[in-house]
């Protein structure tokens, strides 16, 4: 069978970033000693540098077998995540800069879609028919002197093609008119600016990274993978053929020999599935590998060419109770390289945060404080990094650029032994959540006497709502987090009003040389104003009857704080006497009993 027709879209230029070793590379940043050790992250292997690549260790491997391949392997823990976050946050904002539409995706902590089709169809315009290989490529619309000089007759870095040698190539002295000429023509344009981003990355960021350039993010997330690492590849055209051409389009000769394993989008049990229904019985798994593997390889193309393959065969093969609906289509598509899904557009306030750990056993209320004051100082410490303005020297003064109203405490309990002594595995959370108090956002206390009042006015009580006794209950997990996030006003009027504290403020300064207080030394008289009316002194009609003695201040200077009864660490046996609450076992929500009936009637209305 042919390859999809429908759907086809060849009219964006999508560049994919895959940082190279990430969480290797954020240890050797911070220590520049390490990118000439072989080195290797975490308890199982998550990654190695290069240096140990080369001499024999590869990801998901355990460490006992990693110090018998390499014994002077030097091991590092990667559970504190934040050096990750922030690093990966900081090259981020840096190709964000770089983009007129705002559309940067992150994936995980290392990846990073860009879609730059506006900046390229605007360079593209300015290129110079009569001397294409001294173009220059202009990085900002309203400023021709902010860009590089660059050979357009050619792609930067390696290039993925299937072209015959009778097809000629692309003239010198000619801007390309057609659809495969023009858009061989863009696709130059992107892996340039794709290896000014890739230069600039390691030159000021010290990382370097792999790079994929073509039409769409399935495409340009493959092809990236050919030259690692520090390399970048671009996909060719042609990329849609006539069906009486011999010509095979190069998204099809690229995509065809990938395992279908491999395709993203189609996970791990969709090619299983696949894979299965092609071979006629069930694929032999590799053993040893921590998430599995196969032995026997189904290419795209065995998939492809399959007797009566397409999206209706691949509904009824991956179709099913809880299967996606059209999930045939959307296969079909992405085996023929077709994936329409848009760059997501940069978000300056994430939808949440969160912080968890997981425990072999915790099931005492002195581990369980230590635990959440270790969880709440990192949830602090994190809003104020993703949530406060960076442009401001005085961290006392810089503006929350969202407050998250709601905070959410969840823990997983372990079920009960069985009755052989074995423990039935759960990954079910149960959940509290209620409004955070609005101490947290005050910057002029410290990080610790914030944590502290968290812990013990809002987060041990709401603990104690999930498990009402105390003792009994063994956890293995407990995430503490914020949502519900509301953005603040800005200066570009991009937030949720009007920025009212700094209006206080500019209100204040021009305002100071009429200030009237109310102070003990009498008023220069060359400045007072006073009248007499029925009895009553009058000050400056400005002011009014009435003049406060404090400085108006706005309503982000200090943001006042919710006070409650310091509760003690004990569970009160009089506590919520009155009150009567259950569980959802359905989502994990706690609420009044009298309500479990509606909630219940909800969740049976959503299926």
């Amino acid at each position: 069978m042919t390859a999809a027709k429908s759907s086809k879209r060849h009219d964006r230029i999508i560049i994919h970033f895959d940082y190279d070793c990430f969480y290797a590379s954020v240890f050797e940043a911070e220590n520049p000693a390490l990118k000439s050790v072989p080195l290797a992250v975490q308890q199982i292997i998550v990654t190695c540098n290069y240096e140990a690549r080369r001499r024999g260790l590869h990801k998901l491997q355990l460490i006992h077998e990693a110090r018998q391949i390499v014994p002077d392997v030097v091991i590092v823990l990667g559970e504190d995540l934040n050096r990750f976050r922030d690093a990966s946050k900081a090259l981020y904002k840096f190709l964000e800069a770089f983009t007129w539409s705002g559309k940067v995706e992150r994936l995980g902590f290392d990846e990073v879609f860009m879609d730059v089709t506006d900046i390229v169809d605007f360079n593209q315009s300015l290129l110079n028919p009569n001397d294409l290989k001294n173009s220059y490529f202009q990085l900002q619309k309203n400023d021709p002197t902010v860009g590089f000089a660059f050979d357009s007759t050619k792609i930067a870095g390696h290039g993925f093609a299937n072209i015959p040698q009778t097809q000629p190539p692309m003239p010198d002295t000619n801007i390309p008119t057609d659809d495969h000429e023009s858009l061989m023509a863009r696709l130059i344009l992107g892996s340039h600016l794709a290896q000014h981003l890739r230069w600039g990355l390691e030159e000021q960021k010290g990382y370097t990274s792999t790079v994929g350039i073509s039409t769409n993010k399935l495409l340009s997330k493959l092809v990236g993978n050919l030259n690692k690492p520090k390399g970048q590849t671009t996909l060719l055209p042609p990329y849609l053929v006539p069906d009486d051409r011999e010509v095979e389009s190069n998204v099809t000769t690229f995509i065809d020999g990938h395992d279908i394993g491999k395709i993203p989008g189609i996970g791990f049990k969709m090619s299983q599935k696949i894979r299965n229904h092609v071979l006629s019985r069930p694929a032999e798994f590799e053993l040893g590998l921590i998430y599995g593997g196969t032995k026997e390889s189904v290419t795209v193309r065995d998939v492809r060419l399959f007797p009566g393959m397409g999206p209706e065969l691949l509904e009824k093969i991956l179709g099913g109770p809880g299967a996606e609906r059209g999930i045939g289509g959307k296969a079909w598509g992405l085996i023929n390289g077709i994936d329409d899904t848009e760059v997501q557009q940069a978000k300056k306030v994430p939808t949440q945060i969160s912080i968890e750990d997981s425990y072999i056993r915790l099931d005492t209320m002195p581990q369980v404080l230590k635990e959440l004051r270790i969880l709440a100082n990192s949830l602090i410490k994190r809003m104020q990094v993703d949530l406060l303005e960076d442009d401001e020297d005085d961290s006392t003064t810089r503006r929350w650029i969202a407050h998250p109203k709601t905070v959410k405490i969840s823990t997983r309990p372990r079920p009960p032994l069985n009755s052989d002594g074995t423990r039935t595995r759960s990954f079910n959370l149960i959940s509290r959540s209620g409004p955070l108090p609005n101490f947290v956002f005050n910057l002029k206390d410290g990080v610790d006497a914030i944590v502290e009042k968290l812990v013990q006015e809002t987060l041990i009580p709401m603990f104690r709502k999930l498990h009402p006794y105390p003792s009994g209950w063994n956890l293995s997990l407990v995430n503490i987090g914020v949502t519900n996030m509301i953005e603040t006003a800005s200066d570009d009027g991009k937030g949720g009003g009007r920025d009212i504290g700094r209006m206080f403020k500019r209100q204040e300064e021009v305002l100071k040389e009429w200030k009237v207080e109310d102070r003990d030394v009498p008023p220069d008289t060359t400045l007072e104003a006073v009248t007499e009316s029925h009895g009553a002194i009058l000050t400056d009609p400005s002011a009014g009857n009435e003049v406060s003695g404090c400085t108006m201040t706005g309503s982000e200077d200090v943001i006042p704080t919710q006070t409650s009864a310091d509760e003690p660490v004990e569970w009160d046996d009089e506590e919520d006497k009155d009150e009567n609450r259950e569980i959802c076992h359905e989502c994990g929500a706690t609420m009044p009993a009298f309500a479990m009936a509606a909630h219940e009637r909800f969740h049976s209305l959503e299926t």
